[in-house]
């Protein structure tokens, strides 16, 4: 009981440290997780002392959360945002893995001149982008719905081939000739179930009376779980499975779903900060200085050619502009999941691993400081920054569920052509309005002859299917002005 007490209390206490870190963070312009890795750094045996490292126990409550991060990724990506971008973001999870795998590994072999099967080790637990880093990054940076949605697509989509590429090369038997065969098969199964299980979850939610509207986010992180089980169950890609169940729950219409999505990301906060609190714990940071100069050239390799190579031959066929695909190459954004994935040859006693772990660990923290903290100046500095963009509004309030409605906010920035516009001549869809303007912290109802201005927020309430249109409407004025159509903008990305 005095155990349990005890790590119930420390448990508690970093949960807290690591929730105002969040703030800190914001402030400093880093991103949160190397906050929570710090934190597990001073808790380890380099700060209070605390001794853990159990690789097996690691690579398990990992892996549980990035089921859980994934199923919060897919239940908060809007498939209209990502639609677009279906194409691009399928080939940045697949093609360009295979690409990043193969020129990392290649390039490694020769520079550190590391066994093939070593290398092509490195490369393919070095290739998966992490979806709690993109997710957490990414949402605050404003650019286009495409880049967006191939960039959360891809964070999403890419650690099923990844991980079992990862498990290929550390089994005993990596280059039978039917790995491609059993790859195709994991991931067409993953893909299945998850399908299956969203849409049979959403239908059940839709029709099912609980009797408290806590149940409902408990049910939907449930099948979303589950669809990772049972896609294991059938030797199939089960993190793939758990993002497309979370996708397909996440833009159902569903039962209280604005608290479904505060709940899903508080969930998911709460598996990042474990997860990212308990990868520092296990880092040793004495043996994090021995590799520092293999972790440099592997960042070199992966930053500056891997990286974008494989968006290059990925976002070609896409026609896309080469500042988008600057854009692209740059936001590999590294977290969790390559320091997770090293694990596994770790539990399967391959050589070397341990100096992987070492090395993924030091990468991480170096490409999280180098490109998260440059990716909002780059997007600005390439002229991608979408100005007018909407953002949800997640509210606990259930009569918006009911009637089908939902709450946008939009802060007016200096050089947007929104200002001077009056109310009137927003000319929003039928069922979206502007219900409240805040200016200067203080909150009123426009009237038709309000003229908005620099540093305004809107709260515009809008039904399903008029809050697209509002979006385009309101991202046209704020291009080309009170009179966007007339000069040809739709607002259209």
């Amino acid at each position: 009981m005095t155990d349990l007490t005890t790590v119930l209390g420390i448990g508690a206490g970093v949960l807290l440290v690591a929730v105002l870190a969040v703030r800190v963070s914001v402030r400093l312009g880093l991103p949160s997780l190397l906050l929570y890795l710090g934190i597990g750094l001073v808790i380890g045996e380099a700060g209070f002392g605390i001794q853990f490292s159990d690789a097996g126990l690691t690579q398990s409550l990992g892996i549980a959360a990035l089921v859980l991060i994934l199923a919060e990724g897919g239940l908060t990506t809007r498939w209209t945002a990502v639609k677009p971008a279906l194409g691009l973001g399928i080939a940045l999870s697949t093609v360009a893995v295979g690409v990043s795998i193969a020129v990392t590994g290649g390039l490694l072999h020769l520079i550190l001149d590391l066994e093939w099967r070593t290398a092509l080790l490195w490369g393919a637990v070095l290739s998966s982008t992490d979806a709690a880093a993109v997710f957490s990054v990414l949402r605050s940076v404003g650019v286009s719905k495409r880049l967006a949605g191939a960039l959360e697509l891809e964070s999403g989509l890419n650690d099923a081939p990844v991980y079992l590429a990862v498990v290929l090369l550390a089994g005993t038997d990596p280059w039978s000739w039917w790995t491609p065969a059993l790859v195709v098969y994991e991931l067409a199964m993953g893909a299945a179930v998850g399908i299956a299980l969203g849409w049979l979850g959403a239908f059940a939610l839709r029709r099912a009376a609980l009797p408290a509207t806590g149940l409902y986010p408990l049910a939907t992180v449930g099948v979303c779980v589950l669809a990772y089980a049972a896609a294991q169950g059938v030797h199939g890609a089960g993190l793939l499975s758990a993002y497309v169940a979370g996708l397909v729950l996440g833009n159902a219409r569903l039962p209280h779903r604005s608290d479904t999505l505060s709940f899903a990301e508080g969930l998911g906060w709460l598996a990042q900060i474990g997860l990212f609190v308990l990868l520092g714990l296990y880092a040793s940071p004495s043996r994090l200085l021995h590799v520092l100069v293999p972790a440099l050239v592997a960042g070199g390799v992966l930053l500056l050619v891997a990286r974008p190579l494989s968006v290059f031959l990925s976002a070609t066929p896409f026609r896309l502009p080469w500042r988008e695909q600057t854009f692209l190459a740059w936001s590999g954004l590294r977290g969790a999941v390559p320091i997770v994935l090293a694990m596994i040859p770790v539990t399967q006693g391959v050589e070397g691993a341990q100096t992987l772990v070492d090395v993924v660990f030091v990468l991480v923290v170096l490409l999280t400081l180098i490109q998260g903290s440059t990716l909002p100046a780059l997007a600005r500095w390439l002229g991608l920054v979408r100005r007018g963009e909407l953002q949800e509004v997640q509210v606990d309030a259930g009569p918006l569920d009911e009637l089908g409605a939902e709450l946008l906010q939009i802060r007016i920035p200096e050089g947007s052509k929104l200002h001077g516009v009056y109310v009137s001549e927003l000319r929003l869809p039928a069922g979206a309005t502007v219900s409240l303007v805040v200016r200067e912290g203080k909150g009123f109802t426009p009237q038709p002859v309000t003229r908005l201005q620099f540093d305004d927020q809107l709260l515009v309430v809008s039904t399903e299917t008029a809050r697209d249109e509002a979006e385009k409407r309101i991202r046209a004025i704020d291009r080309a002005g009170r009179y966007a159509r007339w000069r040809g903008e739709r607002g259209e990305s």
